[in-house]
């Protein structure tokens, strides 16, 4: 296994068999690395059966992947759940077979990863000793949990944490909704890891304590064989499966230079010293100035003087007969000047400021349309998933100049979904930062995205600057109607 993947799966403390694989491996001639967490579900033998099925097919589709590598993914995981399906068709007892699977292709060359997922296994990103988590589990806890209507701690004790509602086998859906498997791709920088794992380990280990073994000074195989120990010392309930990923090239800060100066040559200096420069001939300036001041005018002056004084009683005298409706008028286009921000913005803004979990659903039916924006609405969380359920559009005010959303230097993983940007000189501004999008359109926008490097003033800057894609898409809503326990 290559030093900077690593995969364990462990059978943990209760159950006899292990319904958990993964995948851990270089894949098309070590371009990618492909990670995978299944795990099985159905009882005994029938959740084996169902993550062996997904792995060889996973392997044999993605083993020489070339090309867009998302569509891709989806098809090898649609190609597995169809090959559960027909297999339960095929035997009875293993009718009740399925299985939940995420999947990651990493390119570490262009620091790139892409997944696809199903389910609720997980995959959190590591950037600069921060945890965040990237999958959403397609779960009913899972759903209150990242929209912040349960702790980590109340979502990992929920009595019905095992419930899930799509998986690879369950029916044929997959096949058709769009919206089935969730994808993504996003920056992988230099120090990045990835954490795939089963819910042995993240419903019975907590982030901070995940974090802690991640962030040790340690190969990846003591880290991964230190999570599933963790997750047995909490009680070993289910199985447990990790895979970690690293970026291990080294992070390059963006560094300040000094200019080196010209040295002159050895021939030079010499022709400088035996050649002295010209010298200007010396000037000698008359002193033309008078030896005393001569007093002039002074009843002019004095004249002058007093003009000024009775055309400046005047003007004040003229000011202070203006109608007192005047002053009125005045003042109150001078309130009307200053910017006031709409109810609809300030909500939104308020929102986001509160959002208390990672996922933020904002609501057509909440929002008249469009939201017209005449001011910054600012991000300045961690990490946050902005969902836009029905018609959301942010239009610009005719009077306003500035981007629609500013994410925050220290935004990880920011990911916006369903809006749309209308009549922006720039819809979306960033300072550098994570930024994924999904089903965002820019109507009317001069640039859709910018972002911001900041360096040192007159400072010569050496850096590498990550890139960041984007591509078109159009996805359909279907709503999941199958539910499924595990």
């Amino acid at each position: 296994m290559a030093e900077n993947i690593f995969g364990i799966t462990d059978t943990g403390k209760v159950r006899d068999n292990n319904e958990d694989t993964f995948i851990a491996q270089p894949v098309s001639n070590n371009h990618f690395l492909l990670a995978s967490v299944i795990d099985g579900v159905g009882g005994y033998h029938g959740g084996e059966v169902a993550a062996a099925l997904a792995r060889e097919q996973l392997l044999e589709s993605l083993d020489a992947v070339t090309g867009e590598l998302l569509p891709a993914m989806v098809q090898s995981i649609r190609k597995a759940s169809q090959r559960i399906y027909l297999r339960k068709q095929q035997e009875k007892e293993l009718d009740s077979m399925a299985c939940v699977a995420t999947v990651v292709l990493a390119d570490v060359e262009n620091n790139q990863f892409y997944y696809a997922h199903v389910g609720d296994t997980r995959l959190y990103l590591l950037r600069d000793s921060s945890l965040v988590k990237i999958s959403k589990d397609h779960s009913f806890v899972g759903f209150l949990e990242d929209s912040g209507r349960l702790s980590e701690s109340a979502a990992m004790s929920h009595p019905k944490r095992n419930e899930i509602n799509k998986a690879l086998g369950f029916d044929t859906r997959i096949l058709t909704d769009d919206d089935y498997i969730e994808t993504g791709q996003s920056p992988f920088l230099p120090g990045d890891m990835l954490l795939l794992c089963s819910d042995g380990l993240s419903d019975l280990v907590d982030k901070n304590e995940i974090t802690a073994i991640l962030t040790q000074a340690a190969p990846l195989s003591k880290k991964a064989t230190q999570l599933v120990d963790a997750a047995n010392h909490n009680g070993g309930r289910d199985n447990i499966t990790v895979v970690l990923v690293q970026n291990q090239k080294v992070p390059q800060q963006p560094e300040a230079v000094m200019p080196v100066a010209a040295v002159k040559k050895k021939e030079d200096l010499v022709n400088d010293v035996s050649s002295p420069a010209p010298q200007e001939p010396a000037h000698v300036v008359a002193n033309t100035l008078p030896t005393h001041t001569e007093k002039k005018g002074n009843g002019l002056t004095i004249t002058l003087g007093i003009l000024c004084l009775v055309f400046l009683g005047a003007a004040v005298w003229l000011f202070l007969q203006r109608p007192s409706s005047q002053l009125v008028a005045n003042q109150t286009a001078a309130v009307s000047a200053k910017k006031v921000r709409n109810a609809q913005e300030l909500k939104l803004q308020d929102l986001i400021d509160k959002a208390t979990g990672d996922t933020l659903v904002l609501s057509d039916t909440v929002f008249k349309q469009p939201v017209v924006i005449s001011d910054t609405l600012h991000v300045q969380k961690d990490s946050l998933y902005i969902k836009a359920k029905g018609n959301i559009i942010l239009k610009r005010d005719s009077a306003y100049t500035g981007p629609a959303i500013q994410l925050n230097a220290k935004c990880k993983n920011i990911v916006l979904d369903n809006l749309h940007f209308q009549d922006f000189e720039a819809a979306i501004a960033l300072n550098n930062t994570s930024l994924f999008l999904k089903n965002v359109q820019f109507i009317n926008c001069k640039q859709p995205v910018q972002n911001v490097y900041n360096f040192t003033s007159n400072k010569t800057i050496t850096a590498n600057l990550p890139a960041v894609s984007f591509k078109a898409d159009s996805l359909v809503k279907t709503p999941n109607t199958s539910h499924g326990s595990r």
